[in-house]
């Protein structure tokens, strides 16, 4: 019972939080990445995940994590969302880890088109107050790519062997 409360809370209510720090902050706080991998010490075994496969997914979640970083070094994502793409890569293993990439990309392709519209039209007074909205708005700013990887991450979640422990 506890174990399924805390396979359908705490992937999702990660991403959930990342998502809506990132859009409100431009920031993915480390606690995330940390609670995700905590979750996963936790549950893996609990799901019935063996010695090797969890191995598995350590080395995949390190080379992913290898890879964010070096994207980070050259200035095209940010450092939270490096980890939250390992950290997310860590749960969903060698099996989903490439699907995953794929939403991720067209998700935060669509995610920065929208926001480049956005800034292309001017902000309504009425909004200036609204610091997240203004910072969203400005072009000196980045993409809050933690919301592409959290939607993309939740798309595949219901695939993982966590969720197929569940039986859904």
């Amino acid at each position: 019972m506890i174990t399924n409360l805390l396979i359908i809370t705490i992937f999702p209510a990660a991403m959930a939080l990342a998502a809506a720090t990132d859009l409100f902050t431009m920031t993915v706080p480390n606690r995330i990445a940390l609670l995700l991998v905590a979750g996963f010490a936790v549950l893996a075994p609990l799901v019935g995940l063996g010695w090797s496969e969890i191995g598995l997914h350590v080395v995949l979640a390190g080379a992913a994590l290898v890879v964010t970083f070096a994207m980070f070094s050259f200035g095209w994502i940010g450092g939270g969302d490096a980890k939250l793409f390992a950290a997310t890569c860590l749960w969903l293993g060698p099996e989903m880890t490439l699907i995953y990439s794929i939403y991720a990309a067209l998700i935060g392709g669509a995610l920065t088109l929208a926001i480049l519209f956005l800034r292309a039209v001017p902000l309504p007074a009425l909004l200036n107050a609204q610091g997240w909205l203004v910072r969203l708005h400005s072009p000196q700013e980045g993409v809050p790519y933690g919301i592409a990887l959290a939607a993309a991450g939740l798309l595949v979640y219901p695939d993982t062997p966590f969720m197929v422990a569940l039986g859904a």
